[in-house]
């Protein structure tokens, strides 16, 4: 028995981060036992996502409008920069408490392996700023991987500065996980713990 409609759903739903064929199929016949106005209202609430969240034109992370809340917001300490790989890492740290300052997203992580060199992240952007903000720390906030290790080191070597002091989140995050994954009380001791980058 073939359902090319299901199928095609499957596949597309299963292209998504975190979802493989079996969870796609599996909301695929949630979806299909549902009412149809509440899979409407999924499919009105994604788009509407879509089309009115984007990117802040200074940090790389999610707004409404052309900067983000916390770029505009004038009580944030504009001496402080955290670097992050993704704009979900900007909820996580947020989340803790513990930082006060402002975000640059990179959109990732230096991967030659998969081809993700410093042009394809947004290294140009982070130049710029450091030409035309006067920052006293660069937090390194890239996963504990491989190659987060390997973006925070390409960063402090590229733009190492006399006046900028570089550190990295401690490692009490486990080595692998996304910072996004971490509980709030380790986040938070990791970036309270943050060191100094040689």
């Amino acid at each position: 028995m073939s359902f090319p409609e299901l199928e095609h759903f499957v596949r597309v739903l299963s292209s998504l981060p975190g979802i493989g064929s079996r969870s796609a199929r599996r909301i695929a016949f949630y979806l299909l036992k549902s009412d149809l106005r509440e899979t409407e209202d999924l499919a009105e609430t994604m788009l509407d996502l879509r089309r009115r969240v984007r990117f802040c034109s200074l940090c790389g992370g999610l707004s409404t409008g052309d900067l983000c809340t916390i770029c505009s917001d004038p009580t944030r300490d504009r001496s402080q920069l955290c670097i992050v790989e993704e704009p979900s890492d900007i909820f996580a740290i947020e989340g803790t408490g513990e930082y006060k300052g402002l975000y640059h997203v990179l959109m990732g992580a230096l991967s030659p392996l998969d081809g993700i060199g410093p042009e394809e992240l947004r290294i140009k952007e982070l130049a710029h700023r450091l030409d035309t903000e006067r920052f006293s720390e660069w937090f390194v906030a890239t996963n504990p991987t491989l190659e987060g290790d390997a973006t925070a080191s390409y960063l402090s070597d590229r733009f190492k500065r006399d006046t900028i002091r570089f550190t990295r989140i401690s490692h009490g995050i486990p080595t692998g996980t996304g910072i996004e994954f971490a509980d709030k009380s380790t986040l938070a001791r990791s970036i309270r713990e943050r060191k100094t980058l040689s």
